[in-house]
């Protein structure tokens, strides 16, 4: 029987067969929740569908598939796998006056670690605090990331300190997002302000830091944004340096592996940190974007628009996560691990926004983003006049039509 199956349908078991593989694997590594691993053994059952009727027996696979995934679920609830030891190890993080980064050096501090914490004002109550509350292992460097004499002074003083010891790891945490708003509305400042921070700050960093993370065979571990891999409305500034960032940090990971220097990127959802819950933050940042808008262009939009804008953005920013765990957990994890990931969705939705990204239609993933980050309700006050505008000759063109109609029924009777 097998001999009546053409070639074509022997290509179309294989392609289908990894396809549905591939899928449940990445459903099942990002920890999903219920719906995707659903969507996934759908996938399986239509596999199965193909392989009955290639005549295997589909009682004896269902059970095969049933055993692995008990096996799968076993291995994830059983003990944790072991670590690398954090005592010796020194860790050099950027960004440490707020937010992931100051949460990083605490909790990496409390572990054993030997950190080295860049902020940008040492007498600044972020650096004031750090001091208070870690071991004297931590050594605080005021460092701008952008200024490269700056860089290459923390370098000095990073290889001072340690010796003859390598560096084991790199956090480059440090970034901004300057702007909020639509690309149109955004001075070409703000668009090299994220650049010069979030991609070439980052970029320099690591350039100086790699001979230390070669010598120890360390690992990089960067935190970006999902807005540099997915097209988040307005935020065009910070998804373009973020993306910039994320194939470097992509073709470096290939380029340090025969060094054996591993390279992780974190992928955080919404979190409370830096400015972003301070409501006198998003008011200057409206003044500020108020202020560089043309008249032209403010007629276009509207400042109703630009003011639905900021409060989106700020509601968004509210309601963000203050628990910073899921982070933290995954820089250790990418610091500790014997086989670090590539990458870490740190926080709930982010694994389902990258599987809607990648598997769901175009259509789809852009009306799931829409939905998820900004939902704006209004539109441009130019767009507005034309939507009325066309309404109103509709509205005249039916009036017009009546009337036609009647005419022409009063012309009938008088015949």
């Amino acid at each position: 029987m097998m001999d009546d199956y053409t070639l074509p349908f022997w290509i179309y078991l294989g392609v289908l067969t990894v396809f549905v593989v591939g899928v449940m694997k990445k459903i099942l590594a990002s920890h999903l929740g219920a719906a995707p691993p659903l969507v996934a053994w759908l996938g399986a059952t239509v596999l199965v569908e193909r392989l009955w009727a290639f005549c295997l027996p589909a009682v004896l696979l269902l059970a095969l598939l049933g055993l692995a995934c008990c096996l799968y679920s076993a291995a994830r609830t059983g003990p944790p796998p072991a670590t690398l030891p954090a005592h010796g190890k020194a860790v050099f993080i950027t960004g440490c006056d707020s937010g992931f980064g100051k949460a990083t050096a605490n909790h990496l501090d409390a572990m054993g670690f030997e950190v080295f914490a860049t902020v940008l004002d040492l007498s600044g109550d972020g650096a004031k605090e750090l001091q208070r509350t870690c071991s004297t292992r931590l050594t605080l460097l005021q460092v701008d990331i952008t200024q490269p004499q700056q860089v290459q002074q923390a370098l000095l003083d990073t290889k001072a300190k340690l010796g003859l010891k390598g560096l084991w790891g790199l956090v480059n945490n440090a970034g901004v997002c300057v702007n909020f708003g639509d690309a149109e509305l955004s001075l070409m400042s703000n668009f090299r302000g994220c650049m010069e921070v979030n991609f070439f700050g980052t970029l320099s960093i690591t350039k100086s830091f790699l001979p230390l993370l070669r010598q120890a065979k360390g690992r990089i571990v960067t935190i970006s944004s999902p807005a540099g891999d997915q097209p988040f409305p307005c935020l065009a500034a910070y998804g373009a340096s973020k993306a910039a960032l994320n194939l470097f940090i992509n073709t470096l990971r290939h380029e340090l592996e025969p060094w054996g220097v591993r390279v992780s990127t974190i992928l955080p959802s919404s979190y409370k940190t830096g400015q972003s819950s301070n409501h006198s933050y998003w008011e200057q940042q409206h003044k500020q974007l108020m202020q560089s808008l043309s008249p032209a262009l403010l007629e276009d939009y509207g400042e109703d628009y630009v003011t639905e804008t900021k409060e989106l953005f700020h509601n968004h920013a509210r309601q963000a996560n203050p628990d910073l765990s899921p982070v933290i957990d995954s820089i250790v994890q990418a610091l500790l691990a014997p086989q670090p990931q590539a990458r870490y969705f740190a926080g709930p939705g982010v694994g389902l926004m990258y599987f809607v990204h990648s598997y769901c239609p175009f259509s789809i993933s852009n009306r799931f983003l829409q939905k998820l980050f900004v939902k704006k309700t209004l539109m441009p006050r130019a767009l507005r006049k034309q939507s009325g505008f066309d309404l109103n000759l509709h509205n005249n063109n039916n009036s017009n039509n009546n009337n036609n109609n009647n005419n022409n029924e009063e012309e009938e009777k008088l015949k």
